[in-house]
């Protein structure tokens, strides 16, 4: 990690990030800790750490090659590290425990053998055209998708982004997966 946090404020360092260089200086981090092999997949950000104490960011880092800097800098990175690792592990358990409780929602409200691979797909991408779900394999007839979909949205497990219209489908969203993967009202 320490050895990031170097790389991280000398990416910084060279080239400022008045031009919006700062989002690709901490695009490095993510994909730092997946070459490493620390992450399975690059999906690691501190920028909500960054921004949430960004004056002591952006002074740590105007501060570097002054005695002690390089220290306070890599305990000030670490601390990101680890605020931003908890925060990611209770947002993980949040999905998960939001994908249980849809699960057995789902499958009261459908009845359906159809209702977990539904809710497999809704996850995967939760912003979706109803017609994306009708061209899934193993997906019933389309009335029967409508059935399905229509129910879970009177449920207000769906929500309505965009109507549909003669040939154009609905547009739906998981709301509440949305929401807290934003960590804000969005729908």
């Amino acid at each position: 990690m320490l050895q990031l946090a170097l790389l991280h404020a000398q990416f910084e360092i060279l080239h400022p990030f008045l031009d919006g260089n700062g989002r690709i200086g901490r695009m490095i981090i993510p994909l730092f800790l997946f070459e490493k092999k620390l992450l399975s997949r690059p999906c690691f950000y501190l920028s909500a750490f960054f921004e949430m104490r960004r004056n002591e960011y952006i002074a740590r880092l105007r501060e570097l090659g002054g005695s002690g800097s390089w220290t306070r800098w890599s305990a000030f990175f670490l601390e990101g590290v680890a605020f931003q690792a908890e925060a990611t592990a209770r947002k993980a358990r949040a999905i998960h425990e939001l994908y249980e409780r849809l699960k057995r929602r789902v499958i009261e409200l459908t009845h359906s053998q159809f209702a977990v691979p539904l809710l497999d797909f809704m996850f995967e991408r939760p912003i979706f055209r109803s017609s994306d779900v009708v061209r899934l394999e193993h997906m019933p007839s389309a009335p029967m998708v409508a059935n399905l979909l229509g129910r879970l949205r009177r449920a207000g497990i769906l929500r309505v982004v965009r109507e549909g219209a003669g040939r154009r489908p609905h547009v739906l969203a998981l709301a509440e997966l949305i929401n807290l993967c934003e960590g804000r009202q969005v729908f």
